[in-house]
């Protein structure tokens, strides 16, 4: 990934509060790009927990309700935010005060960032 694309995920950590790691992977849960302290995460930097997301999306699409983009899971310490941007999955994991409309607000700019990227992942 370009350096640009780094910069941006670290720039977004710095500026929502309580915003602990992101994690980039692809729709197998191969990660990509990691920011942020991810050591006491446990099961969430597992591979299977980004491919259960995906799961859980395609089943969702068929509701009729449209095309899924993103699910928020609450846990006990921590709120997980993911994005659906095929074939890409973006991760976000922050505190329970982290500002989930914060990260919702900023869809629109991570999906022009995240172009060049699924460019090189569709193309491999």
């Amino acid at each position: 990934m370009t350096d640009d694309v780094k910069r941006f995920f670290h720039n977004i950590r710095k500026r929502v509060a309580g915003l602990n790691c992101i994690i980039i992977t692809d729709r197998d849960g191969v990660p990509l790009m990691k920011v942020g302290d991810d050591k006491s995460l446990g099961m969430i930097m597992k591979p299977s927990f980004h491919t259960t997301f995906t799961m859980a999306t395609e089943q969702s699409n068929k509701l009729g309700l449209g095309r899924n983009r993103n699910i928020i899971s609450v846990y006990t310490g921590y709120q997980v935010v993911q994005m659906n941007k095929l074939p890409l999955l973006v991760t976000f994991i922050g505190t329970e005060s982290c500002n989930i409309g914060h990260i919702l607000a900023l869809d629109q700019q991570i999906e022009l960032v995240l172009d060049e990227v699924k460019v090189a992942v569709t193309e491999t």
